[in-house]
């Protein structure tokens, strides 16, 4: 039998059953692994953070405006929405290993489409397959790091694996930022394809195969549901005030698509709750800390994700920066929350880990009121301390509520707990994103309307303004009379839109801000007192 094997069968055979660093009992395999998932991490994060900066030249590229090109984030946040509830069981199914790889092959297949998309929808399309890597990537990344670690060292480990999406942070904007001024949008999908390959190197050398023993069935009606729920809810958000729709949020496809999502709700929550084997385990949520950790998740996931999509765009269209300049500014986000991760898994493990979530709550919640006082003259000064906040509170906050969300949780529903917790922190990104891209809209109307009403033509300050705005326009650009006034006029106008728009971006900032501080209410309920798991390892 062994004879039979080929060259490379004899090698895994070799490095599994030998000394080596790689063999599942070794010391130091676990930190091999967990180096293993950073580099599939890092990627994952790296392109949810990257395309931001990308946003402007990409609508400019198609010619579609922000109620579509939203669509290029949505679509991937999304599709990790509906492919991280069956990771888990696919996992338990085929193998963590495999299913692994297999994201990070999507992942990198939807990288190389999407630089090569020729419109917007086939971009869109590619953002899908991307995301349905990501959402296989991520979950068993913590899958694997919560299972191999035991639990007096889960919280650093989870810590240096929050050092991977941090680097993300800081470095996919500025890399993005680069290429795009550089060279041209598209390669900020291709970077991923090196680092995709590599990835996959290294999962089939490190990586021993681990299957769930108990298996569970398939629940078919509960993926149905959720796959319904998700793109429909998301539709509805972004459609509400589109310009397209007239009616508003009264509009009978609104209601219509409103009534299949409440349905398709009800219809996922009581297969999960009900079947044998759900898809997700939502009776998981009964335990005191992972439920109301996936609470305080999902709230705060709502404002994080939809402000990191206003920023960019802000700094772009309204400031003027090049995409380099718009993402250089995120570089010091992921290197202080790189750095607060590990030290605050640290406290949670020493100490209370309700001490680093509610100072991070106040500090993430004031940074978004900082942002709430952006304008057209705002300096990068301001706008980079409540970024050094940001990152501060994210490496607070993050580490430690994975590690008291995970506390509770026996070994065998690791990939189950992973699942929950990811699928609500992208339902609450996606949420995030369509709703404050669609109250942006909102308040840039209103304050539009607002704004132009107070402009009186026949009032002395406006001839005045006008006047003098001629009177340059004629000495300094050689306009004629006729066309200075209309140009002056124009100009008017002009600063009025820009004014709304800035003005629109800070309602936003601060409904975030606001959220946030509700999502710190729930952290009190926690259990902060150490609970060993008998049911996980104790190994080194």
């Amino acid at each position: 039998m062994e004879n039979r094997r080929t060259p490379s069968h004899r090698i895994r055979y070799f490095v599994r059953n030998s000394n080596s660093a790689f063999h599942p009992k070794h010391l130091s395999y676990k930190w091999f692994l967990l180096a293993n998932v950073m580099l599939g991490t890092f990627m994952a994060v790296l392109d949810a953070t990257i395309v931001n900066v990308g946003l402007p030249k990409i609508m400019a590229s198609f010619g579609v405006g922000l109620d579509k090109i939203e669509w290029v984030v949505t679509a991937y946040m999304l599709a990790m929405a509906v492919a991280l509830p069956t990771s888990g069981w696919l996992a338990d199914k085929f193998g963590f290993k495999r299913l692994y790889f297999i994201g990070l092959f999507l992942f990198t297949l939807g990288s190389m489409l999407c630089g090569r998309a020729s419109d917007e929808n086939m971009l869109i399309a590619a953002r899908v397959i991307q995301g349905l890597g990501a959402g296989t990537i991520q979950p068993l990344g913590m899958a694997i790091i919560s299972r191999e670690f035991p639990p007096h060292q889960r919280g650093i480990a989870l810590g240096f694996w929050g050092i991977s999406a941090a680097a993300s942070v800081s470095f996919g904007p500025l890399i993005g930022g680069f290429l795009i001024d550089r060279f041209s949008w598209p390669l900020i999908f291709d970077v991923n394809i090196p680092i995709g390959i590599l990835a996959m190197i290294f999962t089939i050398i490190i990586q021993s195969e681990y299957k769930n023993k108990q298996a569970r069935s398939f629940d078919l009606v509960g993926f149905i549901s959720v796959t319904i729920f998700l793109p429909v809810t998301l539709y509805i958000l972004s459609q509400g005030n589109a310009a397209t729709n007239s009616a508003g949020w009264h509009a009978p496809f609104i209601l219509g698509y409103g009534a299949i999502a409440l349905i398709a709700l009800a219809v996922f929550i009581t297969a999960e709750l009900t079947v044998k084997e759900p898809l997700l385990d939502l009776r998981l949520l009964l335990n005191h800390n992972f439920g109301i950790a996936n609470i305080i998740l999902l709230i705060f996931s709502l404002g994080m994700f939809g402000s990191t999509f206003l920023l960019p765009i802000y700094l772009q269209n309204s400031l003027g920066y090049t995409a380099l300049q718009a993402g250089s500014v995120f570089l010091p986000v992921g290197i202080i929350q790189g750095f607060i991760a590990p030290i605050s898994g640290r406290i949670s493990d020493k100490f209370n880990p309700k001490i680093p979530l509610l100072i991070g709550v106040v500090i993430f919640a004031f940074s978004f009121y900082l942002n709430s006082k952006l304008s057209w003259l705002t300096e990068l000064n301001f706008i980079m301390i409540s970024l050094y906040l940001r990152g501060f509170a994210m490496g607070l906050m993050f580490t430690a509520l994975t590690t008291v969300s995970l506390s509770e949780i026996p070994r065998d529903k690791m990939a189950q707990a992973s699942a929950i917790t990811n699928s609500i922190r992208q339902l609450g990104g996606s949420l995030g994103v369509a709703f404050l891209a669609t109250f942006l809209t909102t308040r840039v109307n209103f304050h539009s309307q607002v704004f132009a009403a107070s402009v009186k033509p026949n009032s002395e300050v406006y001839q005045q303004t006008v006047a003098n705005m001629k009177n340059h326009l004629q000495y300094e650009a050689g306009s004629s009379p006729s066309i200075a006034t209309r140009q002056g006029q124009g100009i008017i106008l002009s600063n009025i839109s820009k004014q709304a728009y800035i003005q629109g971006i800070d309602d936003d900032f601060l409904l975030a801000g606001f959220v946030t501080l509700l999502g710190g209410i729930p952290i009190i309920f926690l259990h902060s007192k150490k609970q060993k798991n008998k049911n996980l390892p104790s190994h080194e």
